[in-house]
């Protein structure tokens, strides 16, 4: 198993303000790595910068094996993201906003036309499709916005707190696909403040505070270093008292 994204020391300043600070870990192919830290850490500052939307002040990272500065284009045709604002425009159907989609990345009629079949049964939207995003829930839009990061089958996903705010039976159905697309190879980044979401899903976890890592490696081995019981209680002791246990190799 090979290393799918590469951060050192990743940095991100605004205005004088360190939003992100010289960090450092790995993400494996085909796990689902889970990058946890309370509002305003510098997650998604962090997912920013992988999905090259912002470039980093000081640092490289490396995504499926490209720079996030110098290949930028070649990292967009690899990743899917779903952004913290999902961003679905109200006035389209889901099948007009994965059309917009694909035609941006210049999937052919007949690629695109089986990957909206196929995306519409697994996120269970098949008798949505013709209706306008605006009606539709919370938890459907954060599915079209889902379907719209998978279209072009990315082999990395960023996803942005991705069962924020759902009922619980959406917020299920969307962590089941995030398991399925792992065991299908796919590399999966989740930023969340959710620890139950990480207790139960991720593999492998960074603990963001204040713009730094304060500890990153495998959950079971994060609980042992630490001596907490459970994962609230590891986020809660290091969180709390700034403790940083720094990277240690799984």
């Amino acid at each position: 198993m090979g290393t799918a994204i590469a951060v050192k020391g990743l940095t991100k300043v605004f205005n004088g303000l360190v939003a992100v600070d010289h960090i450092y870990f790995k993400v494996k192919k085909g796990t689902i790595f889970g990058f946890l830290g309370p509002n305003g850490a510098g997650k998604t500052t962090t997912l920013r910068m992988l999905s090259t939307v912002l470039k980093p002040t000081v640092g490289t990272a490396e995504v499926g094996g490209y720079d996030v500065v110098r290949d930028d284009l070649k990292v967009r045709k690899i990743i899917g993201v779903l952004p913290e604002d999902v961003g679905v425009y109200d006035r389209l159907t889901p099948v007009e906003t994965l059309i917009f989609q694909g035609k941006l990345y210049n999937l052919s009629s007949e690629k695109l036309k089986e990957r909206i079949n196929e995306l519409l049964e697994v996120m269970g939207l098949r008798e949505q499709r013709n209706m306008k995003v605006g009606k539709f829930s919370k938890g459907m839009k954060q599915k079209v916005a889902l379907m719209r990061a998978l279209l072009h089958d990315p082999e990395i996903l960023f996803l942005d707190e991705p069962t924020s705010g759902l009922d619980v039976m959406s917020a299920r159905e969307i962590r089941d696909i995030i398991v399925k697309n792992a065991s299908q190879g796919k590399t999966v980044v989740i930023s969340t403040h959710n620890m139950w979401e990480v207790e139960k899903i991720c593999k492998y976890v960074a603990i963001i505070h204040k713009g730094k890592i304060l500890i990153e490696g495998k959950k079971e081995e994060i609980e042992k270093v630490t001596k907490q019981k459970d994962f609230e209680e590891v986020f809660v002791k290091l969180v709390k008292e700034e403790t940083n246990f720094g990277n240690f190799s799984y």
